[in-house]
């Protein structure tokens, strides 16, 4: 970034909370929002609410009655965010690419205490095993060169729900229900298309695509998807009459739907690591629900990595005139949309919240999600791609220097 650059993100990241002001509060509360969001911003080791309040010169208790007790609206303001996402940059043409791709995602963080809404001993992604953890579900769009955060969401899981005391001290409704991982995602697929998010795609990981309830949950919403799934994920050959489901990689082998099918190489492009080759082959299955066969007719397709010789397999309901190779193309824009889940956690503070309460934690992955969307508008704009409805955000002005720029700005 250039000086002049530097010097415009101040008025620019004012016009981008006045553009939500109506979900933020009074004038007072407002503040304090800009200055945790400037702290999100800014370049502290550790992005929680004493550090950040120190760092502004602000009262540390303000800022925690921010996340916890002060009155506005989160719930509004994510709904706003999304019809934004959809007006700003959803609705222009991404030319000859994939078009609109949402990515189901859930990320998780390290606990040593037990005080953390929804911590208990679970998969820890971030470290490959079992380990005491809360994970968080979410929802991310990708368009074109332009990716944001659409929801995030806690899993709470049942243990939390059926300690009632231990519920009450983290400000849990004692009539919360439960809701596995793919519920939860499919809530938010559901909130996003009722903002007006239009998805030509959705993708997942295994740990989703291998619930067949997601997928049919997926189905009902008219959403297009393609996901992973296990290698040991169950479904039928299509035209078959075999009376047991098989795994995808025996189908792949052997099934009736890939007889005489041979691979054929594809190339998939990537932007911040080299290209990739991949060999792939599709098939029509049947899924296999609850032992059964399901009606409907699915694609399955195996991928073997020339390079490394890793092998993927994907479900899509996809219709049979869609290519391969644009289904491969939407499977691996995943990769784009981990960079924003990198950013997230690392530059923006996902997952340096430290207190108690369940709406603070909720309240500081929303604010994460104001950022990252301003982040996300400000690297289109310096890309030369400014939005239309940018209203000259980005007009020079007098900027505070990087280093605090989590003080709040003097008007």
């Amino acid at each position: 970034m250039t000086e002049q650059e530097i010097v415009e993100l101040s008025p620019a990241f004012r016009e981008h909370l006045r553009c939500f002001q109506d979900y933020l509060g009074g004038r007072k509360i407002q503040q304090h929002i800009g200055t945790y969001c400037r702290g999100l911003l800014a370049d502290l080791p550790r992005k929680s609410v004493e550090p950040i309040a120190l760092a502004a010169g602000e009262c540390v208790r303000s800022l925690q009655l921010l996340l916890t007790h002060h009155d506005w609206d989160e719930a509004g303001l994510r709904d706003a965010m999304q019809r934004q996402v959809v007006q700003r940059h959803l609705c222009s043409p991404p030319g000859e690419g994939i078009g609109t791709v949402g990515w189901i995602d859930e990320t998780s963080v390290a606990k040593k205490g037990q005080k953390t809404p929804g911590v208990q001993r679970q998969y820890c992604g971030a470290s490959g095993k079992v380990e005491n953890c809360v994970v968080s579900v979410h929802l991310a769009v990708g368009h074109g060169s332009f990716t944001c955060l659409l929801d995030s969401d806690l899993y709470v899981p049942q243990s939390w729900l059926e300690d009632k005391d231990r519920c009450k001290e983290a400000g849990i409704a004692p009539d919360h229900p439960f809701a596995s991982k793919c519920q939860i995602a499919l809530r938010q697929v559901r909130r996003a298309l009722g903002n007006g998010v239009g998805f030509d795609w959705m993708g997942f990981d295994e740990g989703y695509g291998g619930k067949p309830a997601f997928l049919l949950g997926l189905e009902e919403m008219g959403v297009r998807f393609i996901g992973e799934v296990p290698r040991t994920f169950r479904c039928f050959s299509a035209g078959s009459t075999a009376a047991k489901a098989s795994k995808a990689c025996d189908l792949a082998d052997c099934g009736k739907a890939f007889k005489g099918r041979k691979g054929k190489a594809f190339t998939i492009v990537h932007k911040t690591v080299g290209d990739s080759t991949w060999v792939a082959k599709a098939g029509r299955v049947q899924i296999s629900v609850q032992g059964q066969r399901h009606g409907r007719e699915y694609w399955l397709i195996v991928a073997s990595n020339r390079q490394s010789g890793e092998v993927k397999y994907f479900i899509s309901n996809a219709s049979r005139r869609v290519p391969l190779k644009r289904m491969l193309e939407a499977a691996f824009s995943r990769w784009g949309i981990e960079h924003l889940f990198r950013v997230a956690k690392s530059e923006i503070g996902l997952h340096h919240y430290e207190g108690r309460r369940y709406r603070g934690l909720k309240r500081h992955m929303m604010l994460c999600q104001l950022v990252l969307l301003f982040v996300a508008e400000q690297t289109e704009r310096l890309r030369g791609e400014k939005s239309a409805g940018d209203q000259g955000a980005g007009g020079a002005g007098v900027e505070r220097s990087v280093p605090v720029l989590a003080a709040a700005p003097k008007r």
